[in-house]
This record gives C-alpha cells, sequence and structure tokens, in this order.
C-alpha cells in the first residue's frame, strides 16, 4: 500500500525547519496553480508514492543521521488523505513535525494541528490578488486557516515570496492586515529559474535586498517577529 509521499530530500535540511535538522517529505497534487512555483513538478494530479516500508526505510536511515524532525510539504499536503497517518507515522521515530500548507483547506488543517509542532503557511498576496495570481477565488477558505493557525498552532509563521512587480504595497498592506497578531512573518526573495511553470516569471528580476527590507518596515506591528530570506 502506498502513501502520499512522493519523494524525499537525500540529505537532511537546516533550513526548513527553525532551529531543526530535518527531514524533507513530498507530496503530489496541488490545488493552486502558482507560476512562479518552485516545485513546479508536484503540481497538478497526484502521483504514486513511497510504500509505507519505504517511507519506514528512510525514517530510519534520518534518524540514525541526527535528524530529529520532518517536513512535509509539496504539492500541497492537505489533500492528503493519509495526512493524518503520515504525521503520526513520522512522531513514532521521535521527529518533531513541520507542515507546510497555502492555506486552501482549513477543515483538514484544524484535523491535524494537534499533532503538528509547526506551520508554514504561504499567504501568497492580498486576497484581492488571489483569483489573479493562483487562481484560487476561495478567500473564506485563506482567512478561516489564518484564524485557525492563530488561535491553534503550537508554533507557526506565516511567508509571503515578494514578486516587485506584482507585490504592491496595496496588496501587501491587505496582507499585514489579515495577519495582524500574528507571531512570526517571513518576508522571502523571489529567485527566478529557468523551470518555473510560466516562463513569463522566469524572466523576472529577483527580488531586491531594499524591497524587503523596505516591506518589513511597512509592515511592522502585523507580527511579533518579522523575518527576511533572502535579503
Amino acid at each position: 500500500m502506498s502513501t502520499s509521499i512522493f519523494a524525499h530530500l537525500e540529505k537532511p535540511s537546516m533550513v526548513d525547519y527553525p532551529g531543526k535538522f530535518a527531514a524533507v517529505f513530498f507530496t503530489s497534487g496541488c490545488n493552486f496553480t502558482c507560476g512562479f512555483c518552485h516545485n513546479a513538478s508536484l503540481m497538478g494530479k497526484k502521483q504514486a508514492g513511497l510504500s509505507w516500508d519505504q517511507l519506514e526505510e528512510a525514517c530510519k536511515k534520518f534518524k540514525k543521521n541526527w535528524v530529529n524532525a520532518a517536513v512535509i510539504t509539496g504539492g500541497e499536503p492537505t489533500l492528503a488523505d493519509d495526512l493524518p497517518e503520515l504525521i503520526r507515522f513520522m512522531k513514532k521515530f521521535g521527529f518533531s513535525v513541520k507542515l507546510d500548507t497555502n492555506g486552501s483547506n482549513p477543515e483538514k488543517l484544524r484535523d491535524v494541528l494537534p499533532w503538528v509542532d509547526y506551520v508554514a503557511m504561504d499567504v501568497k498576496t492580498g486576497m484581492s490578488g488571489y483569483s489573479d495570481l493562483v487562481q484560487f477565488p476561495d478567500i473564506g477558505k485563506i482567512r478561516e486557516s489564518i484564524e485557525l493557525i492563530q488561535s491553534e498552532a503550537k508554533d507557526y509563521e506565516f511567508r509571503t515570496t515578494v514578486i516587485e512587480s506584482l507585490h504592491t504595497n496595496t496588496l501587501m498592506d491587505e496582507v499585514a492586515e489579515d495577519i495582524k497578531g500574528s507571531k512570526r512573518y517571513v518576508l522571502q526573495a523571489f529567485v527566478p529559474r529557468e523551470d518555473l511553470p510560466e516562463k513569463k516569471y522566469a524572466l523576472l528580476p529577483r527580488t531586491t535586498s531594499s524591497r524587503l527590507h523596505e516591506l518589513k518596515d511597512r509592515m511592522v506591528g502585523c507580527a511579533d517577529e518579522i523575518l527576511l530570506r533572502g535579503a
């Protein structure tokens, strides 16, 4: 019987889980169509996953290499029917579990939050820009996930990958309002690559450090801690 884990990084990561040495596991399938997605191969339809025995073998190997955490990312992990089982399975190895999500499935998120140690939710843009940027019109679900994480997650961050030509001050002001009162917010640099789903994004410039610092100053007060990645 297969799991929803499609693949994993061969080597542990020191950047995917704050303060942890983590194994990174990927699910396939996503309900967003972000043209700037760096995991484009995991978009679209779900793909055949590892067996439970293969997953156990991988977890044992990581455990021997001093790994103390597991990151479940994608794709969009909340689309995986076996997500609760996957989280509990990884907890058996003593791993702290971090879940990456786009916030589109608050019902599944609510089910798994009791077992998750850290949640990272992508706030793609201001709510008025969601339909254009990711072709997901149900912003009610996005807002519900934000509120759920703020109130029930053990630890968490919201994060936005900033594309200078798209993430205007107006849209970022919306983000600040939507996540107001949060624990942690991360502004990430957009990095163009040739293999992005839409060619137009591959031609855009990398986000400048000055823009990230400008937004950090502009959004002061939306979270207890505002961090920059890639600045």
